[in-house]
């Protein structure tokens, strides 16, 4: 398939779907100085991609107001980020849900679809956001602090509803009558978790919710073929106690796309927020995306926590890299030093001193009936094209890098 022929087949399929969008010119994307496709990849590869892109703000409405004109700084970096990697198919974590598509709209508007620092704009007609559990008070003293209403006792940590949630856009259509979110999975209905029932009490057993975010599964239509974005982004497995509280749950919400993937009985234990029961069906096209907040041999997480996916029969591991993260840990040094993993493969610039270093948190893994065909981070070297925006100055931009990979569907 070229990439010329895209913008026909989505407008075929769109046809059929009943996906949520804002109508838009659908332009050919064009290659970028920081990861083009070779003219042979081109002609038949799709770039999915996923990004932390840090636009969470301090209290709700704000992030509305910084799109609301094209001049926030930040978010050109992001919309300039993302205009060099030109991804087909592209997860935001930490993008503020905003009810109505408002401020995903606004940042198609004021931000992709206008050239930042000399780059091609980047058209995405069709998007899919949803409610988060960040911010969506419990009603209970989840960290026992005597104190009610809190961050730490919304069903996710945050200040709001919808700080940090998420956004998939996309320049397939997006079958979002076919979407399945799992907002409202209980924590204690997942088999064999590790929730610290000793920290916990009896009241806040029985409601919590797996899903820090949500966790989503959304059918993207690529020609005549569906595949299936599974986006979530886990908490840190950090800033708790002892009980390692978030630990427990960031190698829960991971587990819980090791079982859907899995299918059969193994996910027989799964329900959706519409009552539907059950994984995926087998042979789906999938590709697991987003923060997972996991490295495999460094940080704080839950032994073997992002292991469940690196290691598990149905998923492959690209292992995109990039020469800029290799540069930053060396330079950067403090907990780097000590680390076990190939700095190569970071996705994150964390804290240095004392910890935890840089770390490869990001992924974007898809299922082995997918060929890859290349796959990288965005992370440039000092002095390369882009590199101003990985950094803190001039301006930040964010902590995390851009992850792509590039497959093929098969037959």
């Amino acid at each position: 398939m070229t990439r010329l022929l895209k913008p026909l087949l989505a407008a075929l399929a769109a046809a059929a779907l009943s996906a949520v969008v804002v109508p838009a010119a659908h332009a050919a994307p064009q290659q970028t100085e920081a990861a083009p496709h070779t003219e042979k990849v081109q002609q038949e590869t799709v770039r999915i991609a996923t990004y932390n892109a840090s636009l969470n703000r301090s209290a709700a409405g704000e992030l509305l107001r910084d799109l609301s004109t094209p001049e926030n700084q930040q978010a050109r970096n992001i919309a300039e980020v993302i205009q060099r990697n030109d991804p087909d198919i592209l997860l935001l974590n930490e993008f503020d849900y905003v009810e109505d598509y408002a401020a995903v709209d606004l940042f198609r508007q004021n931000y992709l679809q206008v050239s930042q620092n000399g780059q091609d704009p980047v058209e995405y007609p069709y998007a899919y956001t949803a409610p988060s559990n960040t911010g969506v008070d419990t009603g209970v003293d989840l960290n026992n602090d005597g104190v009610l209403g809190t961050g730490d006792d919304a069903f996710g940590f945050g200040l709001f509803p919808g700080q940090y949630g998420m956004v998939v856009l996309s320049k397939y259509p997006i079958d979002t009558a076919n979407v399945r979110t799992f907002q409202n999975f209980l924590w204690k209905d997942m088999p064999g978790n590790l929730m610290p029932t000793d920290y916990y009490s009896a009241e806040a057993q029985e409601l919590l919710r797996l899903s820090s975010k949500s966790h989503w599964d959304v059918p993207v239509q690529v020609g005549n073929q569906a595949v299936h974005v599974l986006a979530s982004h886990p908490t840190p497995p950090s800033f708790d106690g002892p009980e390692d509280k978030n630990g427990k749950r960031n190698f829960d919400e991971i587990r819980f796309w090791a079982d859907y993937v899995a299918g059969g009985p193994r996910a027989s234990y799964i329900y959706d927020d519409g009552g539907d029961r059950g994984g995926l069906q087998p042979g789906s096209r999938f590709v697991v995306m987003g923060d997972q907040n996991s490295d495999p041999r460094d940080g704080d997480s839950w032994p073997g926590a992002i292991g469940q996916l690196l290691e598990h029969p149905r998923i492959q591991d690209p292992l995109p890299a990039s020469r800029g993260a290799v540069e930053a840990a060396a330079l950067q040094g403090g907990a780097n030093i000590s680390h076990l993993n190939d700095p190569r493969f970071d996705t994150a610039d964390f804290n240095d001193n004392p910890a935890p270093g840089n770390l490869r948190a990001d992924y974007v893994l898809p299922s082995k009936n997918l060929l890859v065909r290349d796959a990288g981070v965005f992370w440039p070297k000092r002095g390369e094209p882009g590199s101003e925006l990985t950094g803190e100055f001039p301006f930040p931009t964010s902590d995390h890098r851009l992850v792509w990979t590039d497959v093929q569907l098969r037959g």
